[in-house]
């Protein structure tokens, strides 16, 4: 007989605002945004990409750090990347690191603007002694682990900057892509109060000709990431209560940084019948310290799945998710760690009545923190100047930039299908311009 847990809606839906917006609309096209730069920052820039040594395989989501400071970037799903180093950092050296890689440390002078492979080596790991330091119980190290968020995580106010992309996709074909520069109040870990959200610059890039006459809108825009962060938000997943709801038990072990990572499986108890997650969690066995975590939601029961994101949709229409899945990691600086990037899927199937076939979508979201300070000051922008965790980030984007439009900042370098996608709807949009022709927002 299986067991009814009661469960809040808040203990088991990661992202409370995460939502799925379905709605018929009419064909419409991006329309042209330019921004002038208003000063001029000097700066570097490195193009590449990071690749296994050996079997050249792309390494997704490698981390690029400028050594002694706080600016980093993150390689894309196809291994590239595109780091910026302000004028007087530039004589520094980047460090590389990957999950169960060595890490490396690469002089600056060492690369060139374009077409740097950097190649990575497989962490080996040393059999003896490892199996004897791994505790007995899996449980009992997830609950250490986010009990020493404050000895082991930010415990100061902190203003960061981060890349966020939102992207839309029909099967394989870029229907949306939105962008974003926004400013990250964190608060301190061990705090209750909610981060806050500014948004600096925004663009995006539509073609909803791609969609049949259907539009989706992903509510909640950063904060679908942001929520990600399961060390600032465990309520979103574990808590005294739900821990309970889960089985543990251990992986595998791997190195990062020469470090001793424990890899920990959790999955919901069978008798357990509402949607929780499976996953990995990544956690240094010295320190007791989260660095990564990848998850999925059970999805196995479609309507209670489609109750958890789909706000809006037409009557002729069943919508029900087919994947949706989690990332979320760390980074360390002065043996403290915060939150650095974090990456949310999910892919919907869409059954119109009296269609023989599915619509097939997939909606991503991601954001990477480029740079930070202290806010020694605790000073959050004014309430007319925050996000609103309802936000819909594709309403609020004007149109897609020129390619100055981003200057000194960061960003996670585009898929190659996605750069097509944006320079095809460029050139569409250049045509238009010079026969006359209209475009709305």
């Amino acid at each position: 007989m299986q067991k009814k847990s009661s469960l809040s809606k808040k203990s088991f839906i990661t992202m409370l605002l995460l939502a799925l917006f379905i709605g018929v609309s009419g064909i419409q096209s991006a329309s042209a945004y330019y921004q002038d730069q208003e000063e001029t920052v000097s700066f570097a820039q490195y193009k590449g990409e990071v690749l296994d040594s050996d079997s050249k395989k792309p390494l997704v989501f490698a981390t690029l750090s400028i050594a002694e400071s706080n600016i980093s970037t993150i390689t894309n799903t196809e291994g590239q990347f595109t780091l910026k180093v302000p004028e007087g950092a530039d004589s520094g050296k980047v460090v590389v690191s990957f999950l169960g890689y060595k890490t490396r440390m690469i002089p600056l002078s060492n690369l060139s603007e374009g077409k740097n492979e950097i190649l990575m080596d497989i962490s080996v790991m040393e059999l003896s002694g490892v199996d004897l330091s791994i505790p007995k119980d899996a449980k009992t190290l997830v609950q250490e682990t986010l009990q020493k968020k404050g000895q082991n995580y930010f415990e100061d106010p902190t203003l960061m900057t981060a890349f966020y992309r939102e992207t839309i996709k029909k099967r394989r074909k870029n229907v949306s892509l939105s962008e974003a520069v926004v400013n990250i109040y964190k608060t301190p870990y061990t705090s209750d109060r909610r981060d806050a959200v500014e948004l600096y610059k925004a663009r995006k890039s539509t073609d909803y000709s791609k969609l049949d006459t259907v539009a989706l809108k992903l509510q909640g825009g950063p904060f679908n990431a942001l929520f990600v962060d399961l060390m600032k938000y465990p309520e979103y997943i574990f808590t005294e209560e739900t821990l309970d709801y889960y089985a543990f038990s251990f992986d595998r072990s791997t190195r990062v940084n020469d470090k001793l990572i424990f890899i920990v499986n959790f999955k919901q108890h069978e008798d357990i019948i509402e949607p929780l997650y499976r996953g990995k969690l990544y956690i240094d066995a010295e320190n007791k310290i989260l660095t990564s975590a990848i998850y999925s939601l059970n999805i196995t029961d479609k309507e209670k799945a489609s109750k958890l994101f789909v706000r809006k949709k037409p009557r002729n229409a069943k919508v029900w998710p087919s994947e949706v899945a989690y990332r979320v990691d760390y980074r360390e600086k002065n043996g403290r760690w915060y939150y650095g990037y974090s990456n949310v899927l999910l892919e919907f199937k869409v059954n119109w009545d009296k269609k023989l076939f599915n619509s097939v979508y997939s909606m991503a979201c991601e954001m990477a923190v480029t740079d930070w300070e202290k806010n020694m000051t605790s000073q959050l922008p004014k309430v007319r100047d925050r996000m609103k965790s309802s936000i819909i980030l594709n309403d609020e984007a004007l149109g897609f930039a020129d390619p100055d439009f981003w200057g000194e900042y960061n960003i996670i370098e585009p898929e190659k299908s996605i750069e097509s996608a944006i320079k095809k709807i460029q050139r569409q949009l250049r045509r238009s311009k010079n026969t006359g022709g209209t475009s709305a927002d």
